[in-house]
């Protein structure tokens, strides 16, 4: 029987595709046997003791299941963070490394264009995001300042306790600061959030900005006490705590300081890994990080410990990375960078 010149085709793509099936089949079993026995680093810029190293190390069996590898957490403080994502963002691209970014702090540094960033946020290799929460604004257990109105009313220059240029706690301080028309200085120079809000409770310092799930911890400790969430959405750990929007009469220019900032914090705590990884190796980190971060008993674990996790994965994770990073207004960047210059900072 003569083949028609059609069926050659259809047979001839029939083949083709399956040798693609094949193919595709043997670079996931090449990804998995890639990891069966490794050792993979979770990268957390901060010293240990803070909420990123929590987060981290809670997280890290659950991912180390997934992979069928060893999974540690190293711990690379310095300018808030900024010094560990440099090497990530330079790192060779196996897939071996990847980092847990304060999405916040990374975003702005590289918006603002801060000394010493040289990473993109939105090249890196997106691998989801762990958790977002509102901020919370923190005083020392024992401080005369009741709620915002108090402190506002005392005209003074606060010290606000901070690690890097950026880190969230700095830049949180500097918005604040800015939507308020309060004197501050930002005192950095702090390992991690940890250490920073002990310096309030000492009286070392007069305020902290930080994450409302570090802010728990904090205020359960009884070494600081919670004045208000900063934005408009409450904090499950603090449901009576007024948001800064219900305790002071917030002006129109403050409301958008303090709207792009909230915006930037929904970032959360997202796990990234160097760019140009290959296309089936990223894919199966992807999804062994979604398997891992919705792991029943991880959830469990987070409700029991309070460190939640409210996984997104890695394609929605890039995408509100990018509008933070790419899509900003001219005339908003620019403010923003007058904001970070003018907060005094030693």
């Amino acid at each position: 029987m003569i083949m028609t010149t059609t069926r050659r085709a259809l047979l001839a793509l029939t083949a083709i595709a399956g040798l693609g099936f094949s193919a595709a089949q043997a670079q996931a079993q090449s990804s998995e046997e890639f990891y069966k026995s490794k050792t993979v680093r979770v990268v957390v810029g901060y010293g240990p003791g803070g909420g990123y190293d929590i987060y981290a190390r809670m997280i890290a069996p659950y991912i180390g299941k997934a992979l069928n590898a060893n999974v540690i957490v190293e711990n690379q403080p310095g300018a808030g963070g900024t010094t560990a994502l440099n090497r990530i963002a330079s790192a060779p691209p196996d897939g071996l490394s990847f980092m847990l970014v304060n999405g916040l702090g990374a975003a702005l540094s590289q918006l603002t264009e801060q000394v010493g960033v040289r990473y993109d946020l939105g090249k890196l290799s997106h691998l989801g995001t762990v958790s977002a929460s509102p901020w919370v604004w923190l005083v020392s257990s024992n401080s005369p300042f009741k709620t915002p109105q108090e402190v506002l009313d005392h005209r003074k220059r606060f010290m606000w306790s901070s690690s890097g240029p950026i880190d969230g706690l700095s830049d949180g301080a500097a918005f604040t600061c800015a939507a308020l028309n309060l004197d501050c200085s930002i005192v950095l120079g702090y390992p991690g959030s940890n250490e920073a809000a002990l310096a309030v409770a000492k009286d070392e310092m007069d305020m902290i900005y930080v994450s409302d799930t570090s802010a728990n911890n904090y205020v359960k400790a009884g070494q600081n006490r919670a004045l208000a969430t900063m934005g408009r959405v409450k904090s499950r750990f603090f449901p009576e705590l007024p948001t800064i929007f219900e305790a002071l009469k917030v002006s129109p220019e403050g409301a958008a300081l303090f709207d792009f900032h909230s915006t930037a914090e929904n970032l959360g705590r997202i796990l990234v890994a160097p760019p140009g990884m290959a296309p089936e190796r990223l894919a199966y980190l992807q999804k062994a990080i979604a398997v891992a971060l919705r792991d029943p008993a991880l959830v469990t674990e987070g409700e029991r410990t309070q460190r939640y996790v409210d996984f997104i994965d890695a394609e929605h994770t890039r995408k509100a990375t990018l509008s933070v990073v790419s899509d900003i207004k001219p005339e908003l960047k620019k403010k923003m960078i007058a904001i970070i210059a003018s907060a005094e900072k030693k």
